[in-house]
């Protein structure tokens, strides 16, 4: 009864699809939120699933890069394996979960670092934002295939660039496309055993300029063959702190911003937090190995600064994402800037990056006393904020 009145309650939150009626919210949570936790590319595949029978109650689905467990909890009664890089992706799905009733025991859910076992009947994949991603997951499917096996590719029109179908074609095998509706559409693959499996390209590698550093990139982290020039401009900036003794790199990615905030500032210990795991996963190899235990750091993939006491950190450093998934705005942004007036200590101070046409500086100014612009280029600043 209480998931019933929840389900009234939530009208713009209600997904209705042939396996039922279910509300589901988005991480991070936010007041009067205009964005839907699904889109129509989960209910093209739903749809596609009940019209065309899903498989035995005894089959083995696995379910990739669901973005807040749409699929997950219309599909939970098949006890799915649930594959993503993303935390928040994993903590929505348990949330909704919860709120149709639904046991979030019956699901396995696996991080993109590790490697799904067994043979698979159906397999689910939306179309991740990151093209290196999806070539990676891909390459680790091949081993679960067996002749039979069903996968889906789903998305927004928009979002499957040719370079998927490439992709499709040359690691799994030939496909068939459906029509689209209300702009998304489905890829079925039919998995060919004939085609070559590649040595998997990921993590790369490369030398941070200026540096002897090697820097390891996983496959879903951004700018994973150079060093990008929004990172550089921000790594000219960076100052040394001898008061500071809590640092954290925001929204890490591969970690190169508090690598270098290490190296100018021996004495702090470097708090490396990122939603993704393969981002955590990536600074976590690059500080080790530059600094192996000499230096001292943490790594957690989370909800931005959810775990981090308040007053506890000297400076933050911080060049957040502008999108969530394939959603643009600055909701990640926002919610980083207000987390960090907590977590910093009354003498503490956040450094942020973004493009220029952003206009995170006003934004900064309804939250803190103070906002410096501390440098500048075409397309580039860099604030500090404080009290």
């Amino acid at each position: 009864m209480v998931v019933v009145k929840q389900l009234e309650s939530n009208v713009d939150n209600l997904m209705t699809v042939p396996q039922g009626r279910f509300v589901l919210s988005r991480l991070p949570a936010r007041r009067n939120e205009l964005l839907k936790a699904w889109d129509a590319a989960d209910e093209l595949l739903l749809n596609e699933l009940a019209q065309h029978g899903l498989p035995e109650a005894e089959s083995r689905i696995l379910i990739i890069n669901d973005a807040f467990g749409a699929l997950t909890v219309a599909l939970q009664p098949y006890a799915p394996v649930v594959w993503s890089d993303s935390y928040l992706s994993h903590q929505a799905s348990r949330i909704n979960l919860d709120a149709n009733g639904r046991s979030k025991d019956a699901v396995t859910f696996l991080t993109s670092l590790d490697q799904p076992s067994g043979l698979f009947d159906l397999i689910l994949i939306k179309a991740p934002k990151t093209l290196a991603l999806l070539e990676h997951q891909l390459i680790g499917l091949r081993p679960l295939l067996k002749p039979g096996t069903r996968l889906i590719v789903a998305g927004m029109v928009k979002a499957l660039t040719a370079s998927i179908w490439t992709l499709l074609e040359t690691l799994i095998g030939p496909t068939t496309t459906s029509l689209a509706w209300k702009k998304a559409r489905l890829i079925a693959v039919k998995p060919d055993f004939r085609l070559t499996v590649p040595v998997n390209p990921y993590p790369g590698c490369y030398k941070l300029e200026g540096t002897d550093f090697d820097i390891v990139n996983h496959a879903n982290v951004f700018s994973r063959e150079r060093l990008d020039i929004g990172a550089r401009f921000f790594l000219e900036q960076l100052a040394q702190w001898p008061d500071a003794s809590d640092i954290i790199d925001l929204g890490c990615g591969n970690g190169v911003i508090g690598l270098m905030a290490a190296a100018k500032n021996p004495g702090a210990v470097i708090h490396f937090v990122d939603e993704s795991y393969m981002a955590v996963a990536s600074a976590r190899e690059n500080f080790l190995a530059a600094f192996g235990h000499s230096a001292a750091a943490t790594f957690r993939a989370g909800d931005c600064l959810n775990e981090f006491k308040p007053g506890s950190a000297d400076v933050i450093l911080c060049n957040p994402p502008f999108h969530q998934q394939h959603a643009v705005g600055d909701m990640i942004a926002v919610r980083m800037f207000k987390q960090a007036r907590q977590v910093l200590n009354k003498k503490g101070a956040l450094w942020v990056i973004g493009n220029r046409h952003l206009g995170y500086q006003q934004t900064l100014k309804t939250l803190f006393r103070q906002v410096s612009l501390i440098a500048g280029n075409a397309k580039f600043v860099v604030f500090k904020a404080t009290g």
